[in-house]
């Protein structure tokens, strides 16, 4: 599985890993691993916020738009105003943690500063590993794009049928079968079978061309209708294979509403 920007997992992993960090620096200090852990869950709340306010509002609403004096003016704002909850709830959590008795407590436990810095650091790492996460997503996205208008411009799938070299143009063509090692390629007009797997026509096929079962790929501007099950060509109903039905259902209703919209 990619790690992706939006992964849950990874912002779970990473936010325990925080959490394990902080316990295990403060703990340490204090001599109190309990102590710590209760402290560092009382001020998460803020530091996620503020996290995930800068990350997924403040970078690209402002920053990723250009808009660079405002992206600046509303992060310091951001970090003044978490500081200063952040600063209450240190008060009250360090006083809480030492029964209410605040001038009891170790020296150590209540450098505020390096907690403050500490944590910020943290949640300006997370940005970064966020941050390289999305220009990698971008980066494979332009590449996606980049590879589709190639097999766009070539308008057409060359195949080798009955020893001849074959150009059939992608609009014509309306679905592919497999035939064990061989493959069927249905045109509107005419069919062709050739020596090659159905994973290396696909793999030549721009995104107009979907995978719909391990032995069907269907032109979806060729689809008539769809349901769960099966997908209506012009004289055919083929069926979606189990572990395509998601992939395939999200793919149809997604060209059908760019087919609306234009």
């Amino acid at each position: 599985m990619k790690l992706k920007s939006n992964n849950l997992y990874y912002h779970i992993a990473y936010w325990i890993l925080v959490i394990i960090v902080l316990t295990l620096v403060f703990g340490l200090s204090w001599g109190d691993n309990m102590s710590a852990f209760y402290f560092i869950t009382m001020l998460l709340p803020i530091v996620l916020g503020t996290s995930y306010f800068f990350n997924y509002f403040l970078v690209p609403n402002f920053f990723l738009r250009k808009r660079y004096l405002r992206f600046a003016l509303y992060t310091v704002y951001t970090l003044i105003a978490s500081l200063y909850l952040e600063t209450l709830v240190l008060l009250f959590s360090f006083i809480y943690i030492a029964n209410f008795g605040y001038d009891r407590m170790s020296p150590h436990a209540t450098d505020l500063l390096l907690m403050g810095v500490i944590l910020y650091l943290l949640v300006f790492i997370g940005s970064f590993l966020l941050m390289i996460l999305q220009i990698r997503e971008k980066q494979e996205q332009i590449l996606k794009l980049e590879e589709e208008n190639a097999k766009m411009k070539t308008g057409f799938l060359e195949i080798t049928s009955n020893r001849k070299t074959v150009k059939i143009p992608y609009d014509q063509i309306i679905f592919i079968e497999s035939l064990s090692d061989y493959v069927k390629v249905n045109t509107l007009n005419d069919h062709y079978v050739c020596k090659e797997k159905i994973s290396s026509i696909s793999s030549r096929l721009p995104e107009l061309f979907l995978r719909i079962h391990r032995s069907f790929i269907v032109n979806k501007d060729q689809v008539r209708s769809f349901s769960y099950n099966e997908v209506d060509l012009a004289n055919i109903s083929l069926n979606i294979g189990r572990s395509y039905k998601k992939e395939v259902m999200a793919a149809l209703k997604d060209a059908g509403s760019k087919n609306e919209n234009s």
